[in-house]
């Protein structure tokens, strides 16, 4: 029986994903593991000698965990037990890392952003941590790239959480104020996206008509728990969560095999209503978006955008159109087309149970607009993008 030490906590929701991930790995053997996990408190008490120790007493084949750049990793080889890092403060050369594409996620945002509009750009992240730095780097080349680059705002903080509470929502929130707007800010993580909607809010600033922002992990708890629920990108961690099991038995098997780092992989970007919107000073266009967005669950028609707006039918298409280059009718039906897909990635529902959700009896038809805008039907798009290997 493997045995696997797991040095994390369980009160956030990238650890609680990555150990659902490597349980389900487990569970799927004929030989069940034996997994046991060390808060990373008494990690620090104990420091790298005591967790050898225990991890040796206890018969562990391999430890996962937040190591340190000071921690003598070595001593997990030297007792044969082999070491992973998790993603913590920087990723580690001999030994394996659980990791992801954090440039990648940068290179996202900004298109993302650049796509609906936006010419002023911020990014709001943590110091000294190179996955927000990475993210950082990828959106700030993004941008520099579609020539925006002297319309970047950055703002950094350290992860002192007491000082997030008060101290820094305040700096934060006077930052927002001297910047220009409308301005789309990409968040390093779920965690600064909530922090940043509500300083947005301390300070007046209206979300996302004057400040869009979006996450990264997609922590659907922190994302729904704002005054705007957020928009973010998913990260596939409880298939990282498989693939590093998958990994720690090969290298269990041939200790003296080449390293491999598990790189998370990118879902797709969750939206929700704090990017609900373009860039735009037309007032009627952004009140015309925001009500698609909050209605976007049930079918509503270019006559209900018109009740909520003062402009006549043909000067509404014709602002509309300008704003995001479709009509209304093709915004709403894409809007709802991409929110199918994401159920079909979310839910182990049938496609015609996901389509009667939306109030689409029809399925024939929203498969046919389906295949339009992503080039395959439903189930084939659900088979070849849903993540978690091994299922």
């Amino acid at each position: 029986m493997l045995r696997l030490l797991v040095i994390t906590d369980l009160d956030g929701y990238f650890p609680s994903k990555l150990l659902q991930g490597i349980v389900r790995y487990s569970t799927s053997l004929r030989e069940q593991w034996s997994i046991c996990r060390m808060p990373t408190a008494y990690k620090n008490r104990i420091g790298i000698p005591g967790v050898v120790k225990w991890a040796r007493e206890w018969g562990a084949n391999a430890v996962i965990g937040p190591f340190d750049e000071t921690d003598d990793l070595p001593l997990f080889a030297e007792s044969g037990i082999i070491a992973v890092a998790l993603d913590f403060k920087k990723r580690f050369k001999d030994i394996s890392n659980i990791t992801g594409d954090y440039g990648g996620n940068g290179r996202m945002a900004a298109r993302y952003f650049i796509e609906h509009g936006f010419k002023n750009f911020g990014f709001f992240g943590f110091e000294d941590l190179y996955w927000s730095e990475e993210r950082c780097e990828g959106f700030r080349r993004a941008i520099e790239e579609a020539g925006f680059g002297d319309s970047l705002y950055i703002y950094n903080t350290t992860r002192d959480n007491e000082k997030l509470w008060y101290d820094e929502r305040i700096k934060l929130s006077s930052w927002l104020r001297k910047i220009p707007k409308p301005i789309a800010i990409m968040a390093c993580n779920d965690v600064q996206g909530n922090n940043l909607i509500e300083a947005c809010h301390l300070a007046g600033i209206k979300v996302p008509t004057e400040v869009a922002v979006l996450g990264v992990n997609n922590d659907e708890m922190i994302c729904n728990m704002g005054s705007c629920t957020l928009s973010s990108i998913q990260i596939d961690i409880e298939g990282g969560g498989y693939k590093a099991a998958q990994n720690i038995e090969r290298m269990v098997a041939a200790p003296r095999a080449k390293t491999e780092d598990v790189v998370l992989q990118t879902v797709r970007i969750a939206e929700r209503m704090s990017t609900a919107g373009y860039a735009t000073g037309d007032d009627q266009i952004r009140k015309a978006l925001l009500f698609i967005h909050h209605n976007k669950l049930r079918k509503i028609s270019v006559l209900d955008v018109m009740d909520e707006v003062a402009l006549s039918r043909r000067l509404l298409e014709k602002r509309f159109r300008n704003v995001t280059g479709q009509s209304i009718y093709q915004y709403i039906s894409s809007l709802r087309i991409r929110h199918f897909a994401h159920l079909l990635q979310d839910t182990d529902e049938s496609i015609t149970e996901i389509a009667l959700s939306l109030g689409e009896s029809d399925t024939k038809s929203i498969s046919r607009r389906f295949k339009q805008l992503y080039g395959c039907s439903p189930q084939e798009w659900r088979d070849k993008t849903t993540p978690n290997p091994g299922r």
